[in-house]
Formats: structure tokens, sequence, C-alpha cells
């Protein structure tokens, strides 16, 4: 601790902090994590691309206060002659572009779309199943680092995620043996976890994706569907909880935060720290000299990834 006010206040018997109370109340108690919020998701979920904004802030500044799982949804088994979302006008994978690029223009959460025209994925179930394996095998934090690499794969970068060389390259830049996961991933034991994890949904009783359910201790609480502003996850919680007001964690600093990401759009940058996008810049090379990151632009939007 630095502080360089030397002068000693001789009626409040204060050096170095004039402007404290004579006495408050504090608390050093951590928040009692009683809470379980259930992330229904799929990795080519487009919706659930756009609200990664909000929910990685959410986490980070009230995830104190639950015990967060992630649970795969099932969006795509396989493509089939039948109409698979005839509501929006889905019936084949070229129509699935238009709306993904609707999504990434609304969101600035960037999204090509194009590979559902050229080299469509046909199935959201391989990339599920590996993410169950690595969760399983490893830990949550990994499998969501997956979860988070195949969604830019996707939707920024126009990578099929279902096939088999991509995941594999995917799981190799984690660190993991990216053929030793996608093997096991086929086999009954990633089967049975996806299945695991549908029969948790159809409990939930979940239909749309995203979803986040919060439940307390006598598993009553709220369901949000859709991706929302970050103001009504915080109101369900508040809700859930029977509190006016939460603690908050400080945010991390975006050296800490963009190392642990490793690639950060404009969008989620301005949401996390309340910077508006035409300060995004200025706030980047405030926070970060310019050896640790580089900047490009996908789609007409700004990302930052480390050098």
């Amino acid at each position: 601790m630095n502080n360089n006010n030397m002068v000693c206040d001789l009626k409040t018997g204060i050096c170095g902090g004039s402007e404290e109370e004579d006495m408050e109340v504090i608390d050093f108690n951590h928040p009692s994590k009683t809470i379980n919020l259930y992330y229904v998701t799929d990795p080519i979920c487009s919706h659930c691309w756009a609200l990664e904004p909000e929910l990685r802030r959410f986490v980070e500044q009230y995830g104190e206060y639950f015990n967060l799982h992630t649970v795969m949804g099932g969006l795509l088994e396989k493509w089939h002659d039948g109409p698979i979302d005839p509501a929006n006008g889905i019936n084949k994978p070229a129509d699935v572009a238009p709306h993904w690029r609707e999504v990434g223009e609304y969101s600035r959460m960037p999204i090509d779309g194009t590979l559902m025209i050229d080299n469509p994925v046909q199935s959201s179930y391989p990339p599920s199943r590996v993410f169950k394996v690595i969760q399983k095998n490893h830990n949550d934090i990994t499998a969501t680092q997956y979860l988070r690499r195949s969604r830019e794969a996707l939707f920024a970068f126009n990578q099929n995620i279902s096939e088999k060389s991509v995941m594999i390259e995917i799981v190799n830049k984690l660190g993991l043996d990216g053929e030793a996961i996608i093997m096991e991933a086929e086999q009954q034991v990633g089967h049975q976890l996806l299945n695991e994890d549908f029969d948790l949904v159809r409990s939930l009783g979940v239909r749309g994706f995203p979803t986040i359910i919060m439940t307390n201790a006598e598993n009553k609480g709220v369901k949000i569907v859709g991706a929302r502003p970050l103001e009504n996850y915080v109101d369900g919680l508040k809700k859930v909880l029977n509190l006016e007001q939460l603690q908050t964690k400080p945010l991390p600093s975006l050296s800490i935060l963009l190392e642990k990401e490793k690639l950060l759009f404009s969008k989620e940058i301005e949401v996390m720290y309340d910077v508006e996008p035409s300060d995004v810049k200025s706030f980047i090379e405030q926070e970060l000299s310019t050896e640790r990151y580089q900047v490009n632009e996908i789609l007409g939007e700004l990302y930052f990834n480390t050098q």
C-alpha cells in the first residue's frame, strides 16, 4: 500500500485517510453459493453467441452467488427432408445463413453464416459430446474454453465445427489430446453423457436456447429465455435470493481478461467495462501495451487477441 498523505488529523485521530467514517459495518464473508444456475445452450446457437458479452459480465460480477452448470440442449441432431424450424422458415441449412447474419448484425457479435450454404454443419451433437467429455475428464473451465473457441470458429471464422479435423484442432489448441478426446466422444460414453444433459433439459422444461434457470435451496426460481440484457439476469438473481441489493465482485483488468479469453470482440469489451463503441480503441491503448495485443476487423467489427 502506498499512501502519500502523511498528515494526521488531530480531531479524528486518522493518519493518511481523513475521509474515513468513524465506524462502519463491514463484511468479509463471501456469499454462500445457495443458487444453482443452469445455462442451457448449444454450440451452434446464434443467440447464445449474442449473449456472451452479458453472460460473461454477469458471471464475473455475481458468480460468487451461484453454482454455474452449462447444459447442452441438442439444437440440431441432423438435417432431413422435412422442415426443421418451420415457424422461422428454416427447412434446409441455407435458410440458416440469413437468420445468423441478422443476429450478428443486431447483436454486433459477428456472424458470417455463409458456411451454412457452402459446407453446412450437419449436427450440433458431435461438438456437444466433445464438450461433455472435456467436462468429465478435465473441468468446467476447460470445457467452457472449448465451447468458446468452437463458437469463434463457427460464427466469426466460418469453420465447420462438426467436422472431426476442426474439433481436433480446437481441442489441441487447448493443450489437450484432440484425437483421443474426439475418439472418446464418438464412443458410448460420449453419447451417454450428452443424453444425461438432454434428460436434465427435459426435467427443467426447457424448449428454446439460450435459457437460464436459477433455483434456490427450496428448488424455486426463475427462468429467463432468450438473450437478454444484463439487468434481467441481475433482477432474476435478486428474486431468487429475495434480496434488494447484491454485492458485486470487482471486474478483472482488461489485461487479465484478455489473457484468459485470448480473443475479445469490441462488443464484449464495451459491455464488460461500460465503454462506448467510439472509445474502445483509446480504452485498449490505455489498458494494454501494444506488445500485448493485436487488433483486427471482421464483418465490420473490431476484435483484439493476444500476441
